[in-house]
């Protein structure tokens, strides 16, 4: 996490790191294209994450486009300390040897996004790409009740042109691909949207 640097939303041109904390609601984080690391471990709790629309990311003469995301934060979870890289990087454990398979506790529905293969009560499951992130998706986030909208945006992306039933046709492949004793685990919440409860 040394290649990293924080800058604020107006300072964006600027190239030296700040020596103030940022903004904990107005943030980029710069990360350089040998960094890797899971987007997934900087988030709090219950927070959702959704591609950023490319127009409103500030441009660098002569850079590339950024890349970035909205991280959506249940009101009631704040995250409980400001965003620090060291901090961060402290937190974070660090990887395992061999990627182990991320699934819920329950054992129904493994997920492996490494090799993105999922299982279902120890039988793999032959799912198209958008299968597998629709899925994944609501395995990462049991419980939570996803509207059609935020599937469409968070699976689909915003260049997406369609509408919720795209996500009910999906839903029902889903359901259809989990077996008889398992489809129930993709709840439908009427007149909102899907949530996925082991």
């Amino acid at each position: 996490m040394a290649n990293t640097r924080s800058l604020s939303s107006a300072a964006t041109a600027a190239t030296t790191p700040l020596t103030y904390p940022p903004s904990p609601r107005h943030r980029l984080r710069s990360v350089d294209r040998d960094e890797v690391s899971r987007v997934v471990d900087f988030l709090p709790p219950g927070a959702t994450w959704l591609p950023a629309p490319q127009h409103t990311l500030p441009t660098l003469p002569g850079q590339p486009p950024m890349v970035g995301y909205l991280v959506l934060v249940p009101a009631d979870q704040q995250p409980p300390i400001a965003f620090a890289p060291q901090a961060v990087a402290a937190a974070v454990p660090p990887a395992p040897a061999a990627p182990a398979p991320a699934g819920p506790g329950d054992g129904l529905v493994r997920i492996d996004s490494a090799r993105r293969t999922a299982e279902v009560g120890g039988r793999p499951l032959d799912l198209t790409y958008l299968e597998f992130e629709l899925l994944a998706h609501l395995v990462q986030h049991p419980h939570r009740v996803h509207s059609r909208d935020q599937l469409v945006t968070t699976v689909w992306g915003y260049g997406h042109v369609g509408d919720g039933r795209t996500v009910d046709v999906h839903i029902a492949r889903l359901r259809r691909k989990l077996g008889a004793s398992h489809r129930a685990t993709i709840q439908t919440v009427r007149r909102v949207g899907y949530k996925y409860a082991p």
